[in-house]
């Protein structure tokens, strides 16, 4: 697409000039709830890098894919779900860990452990053999 050389907040018009579309396409994009740039209080739209890197996105969709706006907005939606579910089960993969170690750290083998101790007793048996050995 295009690149970016630094951090800041781009006007609607040097977003449309960088990606080669209309301005009124952005206009589109955000009416449809595809993007949210930010606003001044003029009411002018900023678009961040976050803003670029999610329209780059759209339009590879639109582009190259040949995705609607419909399509693009359940796509952007399930990406959203996705990354939330996965930094969720990120969450409770660290929880689980953290409780295995604190909980192995005070862990007593004959009470509360992790996994339960049994403990067998083991007696040897000895073969006595009486007698003469049977043929």
């Amino acid at each position: 697409m295009t690149k970016r050389k630094s951090k800041g907040a781009y006007m609607i018009s040097a977003v449309a000039e960088m990606y080669g579309i209309h301005p009124q396409t952005l206009r589109l994009y955000e009416r449809e709830g595809l993007l949210k740039p930010s606003r001044t209080e003029g009411n002018t739209r900023l678009y961040t890098d976050e803003d670029l890197l999610r329209l780059e996105f759209i339009l590879s969709l639109a582009r190259d894919l040949g995705v609607n706006i419909a399509g693009i907005a359940i796509i952007l939606q399930m990406r959203e779900r996705m990354e939330e579910t996965q930094h969720q089960i990120q969450d409770f993969v660290q929880y689980i860990q953290r409780e295995v170690l604190v909980r192995a750290a005070a862990a007593d083998p004959s009470k509360g452990a992790l996994v339960p101790v049994r403990r067998t007793m083991v007696t040897a048996v000895t073969k006595i053999s009486v007698g003469p050995k049977k043929r």
